[in-house]
């Protein structure tokens, strides 16, 4: 039974450490860190050198800086942006080292399975912070945010004192992130699609008419549309918006469904 409990923590300490570095990899560095240097932790030897002074005070001036970036629209895109070449290889690392004094393969197979998870719950985190800074007010954005640094600091409580608890709520997590990445990318797809025509300067003849959206079709409808007849039907909906035809719920709903969210 010991042994049964000791691969449940480990393995819920090595996707929690992945999982986290996927979403703030700093903010999971302090907490292990921290927990770790004042005997609230329990870390495999492999893992103790981020109890280091240097480790914490390096991801402690990197999370201050995080914090507020990550909170500005648009810099916070940038800055996902740069760090998919840091929270992905980091994330393999911490799940490697995770796994404690095991054998080479198996340890390579945990930095794997950690840089795997890392890279989804980094694209998860990214895609969904370019949607949400598509809307006209910071607030969404803001609360994302902060909701992100308390789920790291939540997800690796769990992970660490509720292993199976945590476990349940990974397969769950892993479930979700399977069925939203491809809404997601359909609906950056529109949006890249829509900069792109801006910047080529393709916009509409003056003497037509603007088009208006349909949003009596079903789901389904949207989805055979391609994908320039959804970049119309998004700026139509922006179009009566801004004009003050639609209110912000109305908004906000005509553009999920339009993005099939």
């Amino acid at each position: 039974m010991e042994a049964y409990s000791q691969l449940i923590g480990t393995l819920a300490l090595t996707m929690g450490v992945s999982w986290a570095s996927g979403v703030n990899l700093y903010a999971a560095l302090l907490v292990l860190g921290i927990g770790g240097s004042t005997g609230n932790i329990d870390l495999p030897p492999e893992l103790a050198v981020v109890q280091d002074p240097m480790v914490i005070a390096a991801a402690g001036l990197m999370y201050f800086v995080e914090f507020f970036v990550d909170k500005t629209p648009g810099a916070d895109t940038v800055w996902d942006g740069l760090h998919t070449f840091i929270r992905i290889p980091a994330g393999a690392m911490l799940a490697a080292s995770a796994v404690g004094d095991v054998t080479p393969a198996l340890q390579v197979a945990a930095g794997l399975m950690g840089g795997s998870v890392a890279a989804a719950t980094h694209a998860t985190k990214a895609g969904t912070r370019m949607l949400v800074n598509t809307s006209p007010e910071p607030f969404s954005n803001w609360t994302l945010s902060i909701g992100e640094d308390l789920a790291v600091i939540g997800g690796l409580f769990v992970a660490l004192n509720h292993p199976a608890l945590f476990l349940v709520a990974f397969v769950l997590f892993i479930v979700l992130v399977i069925w939203l990445l491809p809404k997601l990318w359909r609906a950056l797809r529109l949006i890249f699609g829509k900069v792109k025509r801006w910047l080529s300067g393709d916009k509409q003849p003056p003497n037509q008419p603007p088009i208006m959206p349909n949003l009596a079709l079903s789901s389904d409808a949207m989805d055979d549309l391609t994908d320039e007849q959804l970049a119309d039907q998004l700026a139509a909906v922006e179009a009566l918006y801004k004009k003050g035809s639609l209110t912000k719920e109305e908004f906000s709903a005509a553009k999920r469904k339009i993005l099939g969210l």
